[in-house]
């Protein structure tokens, strides 16, 4: 199954099958699982991961352009230098992945279980990641201007030199974490300020 173009699966197991260089094209699988199974330098084009199991699978280089993975378990997936471009990824979960070098270009990362990752240097410039949990990740550097952060889980992350312009942070208790170094627009130091209690006269 190297190569599969228009097809469709439910509930088929794939574990530890060697699937490199597979070449998946518009197609559908749900709650299938690949777990250790080795998906290096894959390819997905407009395919749908409904609800799978990828625990400690290997998806290092591998490309998904305008592929869906909703509702799908990363734990412990190796990752490394994966391309993601204009993907839905909403509600997976990436508990102890290995996300180095990822590139993220585009899409819909919301309600996504990112927690204690290292992203930091990223560019995740426009990407919706409402009510992603990023509690305790590394953002030191990231590019995360005009993303949609709102409800997001911020708490213990490193900030340092990320870029906030003109993302939404709406519902987002800005004291709750360090912003030295953060680079905001006029509006959002104004929420700053009001959520420290200060006063913004226009005038």
């Amino acid at each position: 199954m190297q190569e599969l173009i228009d097809v469709q699966f439910e509930d088929q197991s794939f574990d530890d099958q060697d699937l490199f260089e597979a070449d998946w094209r518009n197609t559908r699988f749900v709650r299938c699982r690949y777990q250790g199974a080795d998906l290096r330098e894959s390819r997905t084009d407009r395919c749908v991961f409904d609800s799978c199991d990828f625990t400690a699978a290997r998806l290092n280089l591998s490309e998904h352009t305008g592929s869906a993975f909703v509702n799908c378990s990363f734990r412990m997936t190796r990752i490394f230098r994966a391309r993601f471009d204009e993907c839905k990824m909403t509600g997976s979960n990436f508990e102890q992945a290995n996300l180095s070098s990822v590139v993220v270009e585009g899409g819909d990362w919301s309600y996504v279980n990112l927690r204690m990752q290292d992203l930091s240097r990223r560019k995740f410039r426009s990407l919706r990641l409402v009510n992603a949990d990023l509690y305790g990740c590394d953002l030191r550097k990231t590019d995360l201007r005009d993303a949609d952060l709102s409800h997001a889980t911020l708490a213990q992350a490193q900030l340092s030199g990320a870029d906030l312009r003109g993302a939404n942070l709406d519902s987002i208790d800005l004291t709750s974490f360090d912003l030295n170094g953060v680079r905001i627009d006029l509006a959002q130091a104004i929420a700053v300020a009001s959520a420290y209690g200060a006063i913004v006269d226009p005038s």
